[in-house]
């Protein structure tokens, strides 16, 4: 609101043409973003217990974590007034892609708010049933893959980039949509999953933040994507300053969340942060490198995977738990340390991630 307030003015005061720059706009976003995050994190936290919106611990997780039960729960809507602020003071509302991020981001936390809010009212660790959630996701997921498919945009075709190959964009034609699909709710479940200690999921949410950040800008720039050899998205530029907002609002809400959590993300925070990352990665045409990008999340994905399957076939368990952080929390390791040591290897995988955009 403040940019199209602002910005038209510059035809009589020069300084407000510096709003028509993505770069001006993103530091501001994401500064917006981050100050909203502290100024109401006590306020929300405050009112979080006053309400009694407390975590439920599983009593089949590890046993440590039953001091944590009561912690308030549902920060994730912190973020996400932070975000969605943030994006309608600075971004160009204008931009279909703004939107449709918005739209997908609101979506699954609502999802997530629906979630959590069984397991206060019905007073259990599980909300939704796994089959009723993950419908409300496919169905969402696949509106925002339509739209995209049915209203496209130069470059955003049914084409699937490939990284390290310059010329290698297979056409999967209607098969696209259920691996856009694919992308967005495996993106939404996957950080859903990997939320289970304190500031564990928001660094690699971050972090994959950023990068995709460079990776629109560079796309939606015509210039940086003809010499990357990627493909151009005109507009997708826009989402940079979504990409830092979400930076900025989950690093405020690290605040709060680091070890000892004073509040948990809860799913209205993990699914729509997950699935804001995935459908980016769709619209950005970089949808195998979020395997990279996230590969924190797939790791922990694929744990509870091998796990579940493991067990079916054998009786046995190939981890003492999954997902594969409470693995090493019943191997001894100390909380603090699992996190550290998973933001450092998401913070790797990102740099190698960046490091294709340049080897085709």
């Amino acid at each position: 609101m403040l940019y199209h307030l602002l910005y038209p003015l510059h035809e009589t005061i020069k300084i407000f043409n510096v709003f028509r720059y993505i770069t001006f706009r993103t530091v501001v976003a994401a500064l917006t973003a981050l100050m909203i995050s502290l100024a109401v994190g006590p306020f929300l936290i405050r009112r979080l217990k006053q309400y009694h919106v407390g975590q439920r611990i599983r009593t089949l997780g590890p046993q440590n974590h039953q001091k944590k039960s009561g912690t308030p729960t549902m920060g994730g809507l912190l973020i996400l007034i932070s975000l969605f602020v943030s994006m309608l003071l600075w971004a160009d509302l204008t931009n279909r892609y703004v939107w449709l991020v918005l739209i997908a981001t609101l979506g699954f936390g609502l999802i997530g708010f629906l979630d959590d809010s069984i397991k206060l009212v019905k007073n259990r660790s599980e909300g939704l049933r796994p089959r009723q959630k993950f419908a409300l996701q496919i169905v969402l997921a696949f509106v925002i893959s339509m739209i995209l498919m049915l209203f496209p945009e130069d470059s955003i075709t049914t084409s699937l980039p490939l990284p390290f190959f310059k010329k290698a964009m297979p056409n999967l034609g209607w098969f696209y949509l259920p691996f856009a699909m694919l992308v967005i709710v495996g993106s939404s479940n996957a950080v859903n999953l990997t939320d289970g200690l304190d500031g564990l999921a928001i660094g690699p949410v971050m972090i994959a933040s950023l990068v995709y950040a460079v990776i629109v800008y560079a796309t939606g720039n015509i210039k940086f994507a003809n010499y990357l050899q990627i493909p151009y998205v005109k507009g997708a530029g826009e989402l940079t300053l979504f990409c830092f907002a979400m930076t900025g609002a989950s690093l405020g809400f690290l605040w709060f969340n680091t070890y000892p959590a004073s509040v948990f993300m809860g799913d209205i925070g993990s699914l729509a942060l997950g699935a804001a990352i995935g459908t980016v990665a769709v619209i950005s045409k970089h949808e195998i490198l979020l395997i990279l990008i996230g590969g924190i999340f797939v790791i922990e994905a694929l744990s509870v995977i091998i796990q579940v399957v493991s067990f079916k076939l054998t009786g046995k368990r190939v981890f003492k738990m999954a997902p594969i952080h409470h693995h090493y929390e019943l191997k001894g390791w100390a909380e603090p340390k699992i996190i550290v040591r998973f933001w450092i290897i998401s913070i790797i995988l990102a740099l190698m991630a960046l490091g294709t955009l340049k080897l085709r």
